[in-house]
């Protein structure tokens, strides 16, 4: 894939814009250090053919102060460079950072399923990383040594019009041979960077696993799989490492032809006294100068290969669109909620059949028990209402109204889960019960913690609200960290709860917490529980329960229950945990 410097720019255009000032005066920089580097040598040239001469010792003396001057202005102005150049693009690619995270947050589920938090991680953090040493670095010193390539070759023609047609062909013909060879190692490193987003993949999802991976005696195939993945890498290093050994080579023997034309050169043109010895001195500097760009250019070019395959991959990044979307839908306004499905359809591939044709009809304020052996579909009901996917056929209607014409964010804020296991952020308290919503009060949340019988626990904390947590509930028990999930719930103030066995793994004393915590959350609201134990299906008004995606059974709890021929019936009979465990 062939790529041109707007490819680059376009990534980053957008953060750049609001930087004109500094990169105004980033571009004023460059240009006068160019220019200082360019006449420096003039002044040189100007000592040397005073001194062959015979000039007074102060007119030499003067043109030496001159020469240190604009040497010491030139490293001030280059430091100035530097320094606006790395705040730029720091500036910049933090802000895209930024960007790509929010836009990884909102692609749909079926990509966060195929690709690993660690890769995401690679792929936003240190491809991004990457990018910021290009513009800060790598661009910039493109920039400046391709404007110091012309301005040595405009200062040639002025000396020597056929010196400076000579270099001008030269230059050509080298440029040439770089953009024919610039991009043969991108594949390569493109495949590079994306085993190294595997590999970090791997290692975040081994490091997650590391209690089951020691306990089943798989540390041995861990090691395996991580040399595996370093053995890919290796692999593509290499490639890539061979082809950038080319691009050196065919730069060196380019840059040996141009020393062996400006010795010719520099001695015919003395040898037919056109030139003085001070403008012989001014050749052999400016050629100097004229390997430097060519040089910079080879290792800029060489980077262009890593940085290449990181602007494929973020620019391939930003084009992933979201399918599930709806920003301008209608607003729920009423409370609580009636949700209604029907003859839906789903599957996750294609190919399995998570759901068939399912139907049901939940009042506003009622209580559906969901109920059904594990892979049946009971949590995927939960994520088609959040429209974490789209249904393949049949409708999912909230207050009489296709989900699918509801504005998104609407229907998320209305609508709240409690899971058995429980998502806590290394941040304070009031961050973690408010997810970062600040109109949210402190009153309003230490009286939400009192009802739900967590006033003394909170009393405990040593710097109360403002408490931070680790990550992964490290800090709090299992109860603790349900009832937290809770006061988030109530905090939220949905019009449909789902209960995904949020009870699943407590003891006793805190489970009759969490039941009392139920009562107060389930009152003016409609709710949908998913569960294993008696104790919560009998606050439903009906019951539903699935086999292999299908509806098994659906009706009212109380008929069902004194139905002898019902399944529900069987499982009340049998032991509910037992039957659907």
């Amino acid at each position: 894939m062939s790529l041109s410097f707007k490819s680059y720019y376009n990534l980053l255009a957008d953060h750049i814009r609001p930087q004109r000032g500094r990169f105004t005066l980033l571009a004023t920089l460059l240009f006068g250090s160019i220019g200082l580097r360019i006449f420096a040598p003039q002044i040189m040239r100007k000592f040397i053919d005073s001194a062959l001469a015979g000039e007074a010792l102060q007119t030499l003396t003067w043109t030496a102060l001159a020469f240190i001057s604009i040497a010491l202005i030139q490293q001030v102005v280059a430091i100035g460079v530097t320094y606006l150049g790395e705040n730029v693009a720091w500036t910049a690619t933090n802000a895209l950072r930024a960007e790509l995270a929010e836009h990884a947050l909102h692609l749909d589920m079926k990509f966060h399923n195929d690709h690993s938090p660690g890769e995401l991680i690679e792929r936003i953090d240190g491809d991004v990383t990457e990018l910021a040493t290009f513009f800060s670095q790598f661009a910039l010193n493109l920039i400046a040594n391709g404007l110091l390539l012309i301005g040595i070759l405009i200062a040639l023609f002025i000396e020597d019009w056929r010196a400076g047609l000579a270099f001008t062909i030269y230059s050509f013909l080298t440029i040439f041979i770089l953009g024919k060879v610039k991009d043969i190692a991108v594949p390569h490193q493109k495949a590079r960077r994306e085993a190294e987003a595997q590999y970090y993949g791997f290692i975040e999802e081994q490091l997650n696993g590391t209690e089951d991976i020691r306990s089943s005696g798989a540390v041995s195939f861990s090691i395996r799989e991580l040399f595996r993945h370093q053995s890919v890498i290796l692999g593509h290093n290499r490639k890539a490492h061979f082809k950038r050994w080319i691009i050196e080579n065919a730069m060196g023997l380019a840059l040996t032809a141009g020393t062996i034309l400006a010795i010719v050169s520099g001695y015919w043109l003395f040898t037919l006294s056109l030139i003085t010895i001070g403008t012989v001195y001014l050749f052999v500097h400016y050629i100097a100068l004229l390997e430097e760009p060519f040089w910079a250019m080879t290792h800029e070019i060489e980077s262009f290969q890593t940085i290449g395959a990181c602007v494929e991959r973020l620019t391939e990044f930003k084009a992933l669109k979201r399918e599930v979307k709806n920003e301008a839908g209608l607003e729920i306004k009423s409370h609580p909620l009636d949700l209604k499905f029907d003859n839906v359809t789903f599957s996750y591939n294609g190919n399995d059949s998570v759901l068939s044709r399912l139907s049901l009809d939940l009042k506003t304020g009622s209580v559906l028990g969901l109920l059904g052996r594990t892979g049946s579909g009971k949590t995927t009901i939960g994520r088609l209402i959040f429209r974490l996917y789209d249904i393949n056929n049949g409708s999912i209607k909230i207050n009489n109204v296709n989900i699918k014409d509801l504005q998104l964010d609407s229907l998320r804020k209305n609508i709240a889960i409690v899971t058995q296991d429980v998502q806590l952020f290394k941040a304070s308290i009031r961050e973690n019960l408010t997810f970062f919503d600040r109109t949210i009060s402190d009153e309003k949340i230490i009286s939400t913690l009192e009802e739900l019988e967590l006033g003394d626990w909170y009393k405990n904390l040593p710097n109360g609200l403002d408490t931070e947590l680790e990550t992964g509930s490290k800090s709090l028990s299992a109860g603790e960290a349900q009832l937290l999930a809770f006061t988030r719930v109530f905090l939220k103030n949905p019009g449909l709860v789902i209960l995904d066995e949020a009870s699943s793994r407590l003891d006793p004393a805190t489970e009759q917490k969490l039941e009392h915590a139920i009562d107060k959350l389930l009152k003016g609201r409609t709710a949908i529980i998913i569960a294993h134990k008696l104790d919560t299906i009998k606050r439903a008004d009906d019951i539903l329960i699935l086999e292999r995606g299908n509806v098994l059974e659906y009706g009212n709890r109380k008929g069902l229950a004194e139905n002898t021929n019902s399944r529900f019936y069987q499982l009340l009979q049998t032991g509910l945990e037992e039957v659907l465990a």
